[in-house]
């Protein structure tokens, strides 16, 4: 049994102008960390001051959550870029959301990829390794999904000196490999909240998954995905909180 305490993370600060995304309001006090859109994929000057406003207020971790400049698709769309581009592309968020924080008197303590960057990354070493720059720059940990070889991963960020914090999510289910299924199969995504809670709490307490065929599955994680964009989900995240003992 896993004795390390899970933390939760929710993707925030996702709003755009008149149009609103998420109940960051009611999500922030039941987290430990807040990744924070940086602009591309969604959010803007004003929704980014905001929530790093309520995260300073309720004490949560802030991170930076850029993605592919794709505001239509919500940064789920792959967009060809080099190596190279991606570590601007991230440099270029990352700095942005970092200096609205030090507006603030506040710092980024993380940065994890948002959509099919984050996709790109966990499926292309080079498209890692380029993001595993960017975070060396501003000496920030890096957000990558647990899977059954985080070692591989880790050589290339201790290259970089570069920490990693491993994530799982709570309501996407796993294949045995230990990849996400993808969204277009059946019964990727959890839906009934007992579900969603019970693989949370097998992370916490057994650091596994059963996966989709019903196997075991050992993932070594620090931080488990939450999404609060609804009332069950809050509800949700509130019971997962304490059941956690957060905050």
């Amino acid at each position: 049994m896993t004795t390390t305490r899970l933390q939760l993370n929710c993707d925030m600060g996702e709003s755009f102008g008149s149009w609103k995304m998420g109940e960051d309001e009611l999500v922030m006090p039941w987290v430990d960390m807040a990744n924070i859109a940086c602009g591309f994929h969604a959010s803007d000057p004003h929704v980014m001051a905001k929530t790093i406003k309520l995260s300073i207020h309720t004490n949560t971790k802030i991170g930076a959550h850029p993605g592919y400049q794709d505001l239509q698709g919500f940064g789920r769309r792959s967009i060809p870029h080099t190596p190279k581009q991606i570590t601007e592309l991230v440099i270029y968020q990352v700095g942005a959301l970092q200096s609205i924080a030090q507006f603030q008197n506040t710092d980024i303590e993380y940065i994890k990829p948002h959509g099919a960057l984050y996709n790109d990354m966990m499926a292309s070493i080079e498209v890692y390794k380029a993001i595993i720059e960017a975070a060396s720059f501003f000496n920030l940990p890096l957000m990558i999904l647990a899977s059954g070889d985080n070692q591989k991963y880790l050589d290339i960020a201790d290259d970089f000196d570069v920490p990693l914090l491993f994530e799982a999510f709570a309501d996407r289910a796993y294949l045995d490999n230990g990849r996400l299924a993808p969204r277009s199969s059946p019964n990727s995504v959890l839906t009934n909240t007992d579900d969603i809670f019970n693989q949370v709490m097998q992370l916490a307490n057994f650091g596994s998954v059963t996966t989709l065929s019903g196997g075991s599955l050992p993932i070594e994680a620090d931080t488990v995905c939450v999404h609060g964009d609804n009332p069950h989900s809050i509800a949700l995240i509130q019971k997962l909180s304490q059941a956690l003992n957060i905050k």
